[in-house]
């Protein structure tokens, strides 16, 4: 009975070992199986970032190669997509405004919409704001419009497309637009209701003096004399930024035939935002008083 109770001990012993050895054994297993897995999923993962990097140098080289400036900013690859996307539009407008509704204006945002406007090949855009604040600070405005466009276009198609800039009405020494190229111009208050009384003292005026009869005043001769350039077409389409719903004094003479189209507000505003808009008014009909 002895003999039987320790050939069964020496058993069990045995049995404890191989089962440890089995345990240990298998943890090894599974630890090697995990350990593929993982170094299989970590490749999976960096797989198709080191292909992107290799597109990047590859596309970097061929940019280089062809002689394009490659620049760190985020709008140096969209100059192509710019200018296929006003390919693509119904009609685009020749003359568009940008009109600032709010108090703190942004001149960064300001140039990158005028530079977009240029890149999908609107030739005039005008920019307006309640306080005249472009107005007064038109060279750095105009310091950012040059900087944008040459982190666009390049410094070579800059030169090609260099912006002719004209300050308003009041600047006595701008009177026509002589340039083929794209053509800003900045607006202040003065340059709307208050050109028109300007306007009508000059006719009262040259009546007076005998310049002119009463019978000469019409329409077309206040026309006349309100349009500082006959080279500047009606804005087409102005956009307006900001919550105040009043196109706020621009330019009441040149927007009986205008589309406006409002976004909350030009902060931070994307490519995207612009090319909604100008999908929207190339779906809009525009009947022209029919």
């Amino acid at each position: 009975m002895a003999l039987l109770s320790n050939l069964l001990w020496q058993f069990l012993l045995v049995v404890v070992h191989l089962n440890r050895a089995l345990v240990s054994w298998l943890r090894g297993r599974i630890r090697s199986v995990k350990g593929r897995l993982r170094e299989r999923a970590m490749a999976a993962l960096l797989l198709p970032l080191v292909g992107f990097m290799d597109y990047g140098k590859k596309y970097q080289q061929t940019l280089e190669a062809n002689g394009t400036p490659v620049r760190g900013n985020r709008y140096a690859t969209r100059r192509p997509q710019c200018l296929s996307d006003g390919r693509s539009l119904e009609k685009l407008p020749v003359h568009i405004g940008l009109l600032v509704a709010e108090e703190q204006p942004s001149y960064t945002d300001i140039a990158n919409l005028v530079v977009w406007c240029i890149a999908v090949g609107i030739s005039y855009v005008s920019i307006y704001d309640n306080y005249g604040i472009f107005q007064k600070n038109k060279a750095r405005l105009l310091e950012g419009i040059l900087q944008q466009q040459q982190e666009l276009l390049g410094p070579g198609e800059a030169a090609k497309n260099k912006v002719e800039f004209i300050s308003s009405s009041t600047d006595k020494n701008r009177q026509h637009v002589l340039s083929c190229g794209p053509t800003v111009k900045v607006l202040a208050p003065e340059d709307g209701k208050q050109s028109i009384v300007e306007a009508a003292q000059q006719l009262c005026r040259s009546v007076e003096t005998k310049q002119r009869s009463f019978r000469d005043i019409s329409v077309t001769l206040l026309d006349v004399l309100l349009r500082e350039s006959k080279d500047v077409p009606d804005p087409e389409l102005v956009v307006k930024f900001g919550p105040v719903d009043s196109t706020l004094g621009f330019l009441p003479w040149h927007i009986r035939l205008t589309e406006f189209i409002s976004l909350p507000s030009h902060r931070d505003v994307a490519y995207e935002d612009l090319l909604g808009v100008l999908k929207r008014y190339a779906r809009c009909q525009q009947r022209l008083g029919q």
